[in-house]
């Protein structure tokens, strides 16, 4: 009789690791159980490296992929730290299913502020063969330095240059296999959505319809899926109305950095703090993270200027030269070609000396090359730094290059120069009236030649006396006509200087007073009635 500690269960036993019927070793039902269970919970790794911005917009981006209305709210307090503030910055969010409940996938994000190469063999790392099918990269812009958009993007893309060179040719073969099924999707034929699902078309059985690449497509990709987000687009209106921005100025911008992000296959969408986006939408489909109840498709917009969207794969020259313009999608693809090109800490649009070297002494003599113009110069010599001055400060583009605004003047200088018109013209002024120190009635006899053009505007001057409309300019002229006649040839006087001494006809002026009092007197007597005697 066995003992108690000897004792085992026939059910134990007969589902554990034994010989079956056949011989062969049977697995444990309870393991088998257990694994599964905790694949199930294993949730899907993604990476997401963002590039550019501040640590404040980078934590903005952050919050607009992980803020959803329907999120829990102990999710919502389980939110982790975003630590940024240093060189390579981390932090994570889980995204949820479109009822909230089941977990899809967690996002770890990577992010880097500052566009040094020194930063390389920080990223370098987290690109392996396992995690590459699973990355992204995003590249942050902000609407308040437009004009520093396409010089950022270029020292991004000598960071990312840097970081491929350090990776592993594992790594590196992974990277090519991945853009490899970028170019083909949404290419018709067996190509498929941006999420990475079939197509309707895909799913005809016809596999070998793909629509050959365009012109600038593709033809510096970076190894890894790559999205250009533009920061508060609400600051186009405050450029619009304050910093003289015009509608084909935002169009120009746009069609800018469409033509360079062709040449990467990358997609571009704006975001405003005001107005909600498509931006989890775009980077969740970028990363393979899909809704298992609610499938939203991804919808391009060119048209309103503050809600860009442009998924890979769908832009070209001639939808970029549909915005209208002057723009040449072709000189500004070939200049960002060449400024790619170009080595790590140099700068584009200057040309570098070459020393000559022993071979190139013995070498025959070539042909000059022509040189591409920079993309870049022509774009920054275009968009110039809206906070300059607060002066107009984009030239239009369907203008001919002609200036919005104008360059004001220093107010020193403009007042040092309006004071000397000002005293050239109080010299030449006559001086009446100076003798006697009256210099007020001698500026009010100055005769301006405005005097006569505002007098005309003004119209006769009339009063109410008695109930009679007098016009006083009729009045003055005529006892200026009657002072005329009576007095002498050589008399000068006038009536309206006060300093002028009475003239030697007493009796001409003891006539007149007599005269003007009467019509006067008569005046209001004619209006008191019928009754009232004449004055003496």
């Amino acid at each position: 009789m066995a003992s108690r500690n000897e004792r085992v269960s026939t059910y134990t036993s007969g589902s554990g690791e034994t010989e079956g019927r056949n011989g062969e070793q049977k697995r444990n039902l309870w393991t088998s159980m257990l694994e599964s269970v905790a694949s199930g919970k294993r949730l899907p790794q993604k990476n997401l490296l963002v590039l550019g911005g501040t640590p404040e917009t980078q934590r903005e981006f952050i919050e607009s992929l992980s803020s959803s209305e329907g999120r829990r709210t102990f999710d919502r307090q389980k939110t982790p730290p975003v630590a940024n503030n240093f060189a390579l910055g981390y932090t994570y969010y889980d995204v949820l299913d479109a009822d909230q409940d089941d977990t899809l996938a967690r996002v770890s994000l990577y992010s880097l502020s500052q566009p040094s190469n020194e930063f390389a063999s920080l990223v370098s790392p987290l690109l392996n063969a396992e995690t590459v099918p699973h990355s992204a990269i995003v590249i942050l812009l902000d609407w308040s330095q437009p004009h520093q958009w396409l010089r950022q993007v270029w020292k991004w893309i000598q960071v990312l240059e840097e970081v491929m060179g350090r990776v592993d040719a594992e790594s590196r073969n992974e990277m090519e296999e991945v853009m490899a099924s970028w170019k083909e999707r949404g290419r018709g034929g067996a190509a498929i959505n941006l999420d990475g699902t079939p197509t309707a078309a895909g799913t005809s059985g016809d596999g070998d319809g793909l629509l050959p690449l365009g012109p600038g497509e593709w033809s510096e990709p970076l190894g890894l899926p790559l999205c250009v987000v533009c920061q508060n687009a609400q600051k186009m209106e405050f450029l619009e109305k304050n910093k003289g921005w015009r509608e084909p100025d935002f169009d120009t911008v746009l069609q800018c950095l469409r033509t360079i992000l062709l040449r990467h296959g990358a997609s571009l969408i704006y975001t405003s703090q005001n107005t909600p986006s498509q931006l989890p939408l775009l980077i969740h489909s970028t990363l393979g993270i899909t809704s298992l109840l609610k499938r939203q498709p991804l919808k391009h917009n060119v048209i309103d200027r503050d809600k860009i969207v442009v998924a890979p794969n769908w832009d070209s020259w001639g939808k970029i030269r549909i915005l209208g313009g002057t723009f040449d999608a072709e000189l500004v693809s070939k200049g960002w070609e060449e400024d790619i090109k170009l080595p790590p800490g140099s700068n584009p649009g200057v040309a570098e000396d070459v020393a000559p070297t022993d071979e190139d002494a013995d070498a025959p003599p070539t042909t000059p090359v022509h040189h591409v113009p920079s993309a870049i110069t022509q774009y920054e010599e275009w968009c110039r730094d809206p906070n300059s001055g607060g002066l107009a400060v984009v030239e239009s583009a369907m203008n001919d290059g002609k200036t919005v605004g104008v360059n004001s003047e220093y107010p020193q200088d403009f007042f040092e120069r309006q004071l000397k018109i000002l005293e050239a013209f109080k010299a030449k002024a006559p001086e009446k009236g100076a003798a006697n120190g009256d210099h007020l009635s001698s500026s009010r006899r100055v005769d301006l030649p405005e005097e006569k053009s505002v007098n005309d505007h003004i119209g006769p001057v009339q009063f109410n006396m008695g109930g009679i409309q007098v016009d006083a300019d009729d009045m003055l002229q005529r006892l200026k006509d009657r002072n005329a006649h009576v007095s002498s040839p050589d008399e000068d006087y006038q009536l309206d200087d006060e300093d002028a001494g009475p003239p030697s006809n007493m009796a001409t002026t003891n006539f007149d007073n007599e005269q003007l009092q009467s019509f006067f007197s008569n005046l209001m007597n004619r209006t008191a009635g019928a009754s009232d005697s004449p004055r003496s």
